[in-house]
């Protein structure tokens, strides 16, 4: 485990301030606002630590209200909205300077035994023979809008192993393409067994906390742009939505397979789907964002 996974585990790793209310940190982000990805994954523990440990998420939904200021703690309060034989929900709401800036209502169920089927995993090549973001980034800088990108975002994601089966956005500017992309994920070593959050809500949390790293590539590729790094578009999460099906674990392998269906009125719709590397369809996802072409 590096540091980088270390710092991560400690942002998650929630302060309790009174009965059903946490504080969170934050970190500087690669955009002047709080990541997306850290909210919601923040948001679902602070609703899991509310649930007994036998019961993990089984579905989320979520709206980013306003950006987060990454120089400022994020205080979540949890209201316990039902607590049922086999399903609990809550709601938490985040709140910067006095406003809300993310809502997430989560659904937990408890083991049952049921019906099942899904569909195949596609093909993917071994992640192991894909280039790194440490071997890929540097290697395009000079796309990118200003000095130091490519070093930021090698920091904001040094927690994960992230791999592109084929090339990302900023590669092939003013080329549109299938407005689909794979990417290969895991921590950056090891989870333990025993941390302060218990598994499997960690891991189900380090998923929601990567799944909105790509997922609004594919709008992009269709397009041929590159992306706010490469400053031919700007744009931001409007509201995410997750099912977690099947068991996984965030420190081992995990194929996200995405795709746009639409883009229409500065709004870009993004799907992706996660398998473990043994083929089981482990998450849906699909998130919505604003994505505009900055004007002249």
């Amino acid at each position: 485990m590096n540091d980088a996974l270390r710092s991560l585990l400690g942002l998650l790793a929630l302060e309790r301030i009174e009965q059903d209310i946490f504080r969170g940190e934050s970190r500087a982000s690669v955009v002047p606002r709080v990541f997306g990805g850290q909210v919601a994954a923040q948001a679902l523990v602070a609703a899991g630590r509310t649930v007994p440990a036998d019961r993990p998420p089984h579905s989320l939904h979520a709206y980013f209200l306003r950006p987060g200021d990454p120089g400022a703690p994020i205080v979540y309060t949890v209201d316990r909205i039902r607590d049922g034989r086999s399903f609990t929900t809550r709601r938490v709401v985040a709140v910067q300077h006095g406003q809300p800036i993310f809502h997430l209502s989560a659904s937990f169920q408890a083991a049952e035994e049921g019906l099942e089927h899904q569909e195949p995993m596609p093909p993917a090549p071994d992640p192991l023979e894909l280039p790194t973001a440490a071997e890929m980034l540097p290697r395009h800088a000079e796309r990118f809008l200003a000095p130091g990108v490519a070093e930021r975002l090698l920091e904001a994601r040094a927690a994960i192993d992230l791999r592109y089966v084929d090339e990302p956005p900023y590669v092939t500017v003013g080329e549109p393409r299938d407005p689909r992309s794979q990417v290969w994920f895991r921590t950056q070593g090891k989870l333990d067994d025993d941390g302060e959050i218990p598994r499997p809500l960690l891991d189900i949390c380090l998923v929601t906390y990567v799944s909105d790293m790509t997922l609004l590539d594919s709008i992009l590729l269709a397009h041929g742009r590159g992306g706010w790094a490469v400053g031919d578009v700007v744009g931001a999460s409007l509201d995410h939505a997750m099912w977690f099906h099947r068991p996984l674990r965030a420190d081992e392998w995990l194929l996200y397979d995405q795709e746009s269906p639409t883009a229409q009125s500065g709004r870009g719709l993004g799907k992706g789907r996660i398998f473990t590397a043994d083929g089981q369809l482990a998450v849906s996802v699909i998130q919505e964002g604003v994505i505009r072409v900055p004007r002249d």
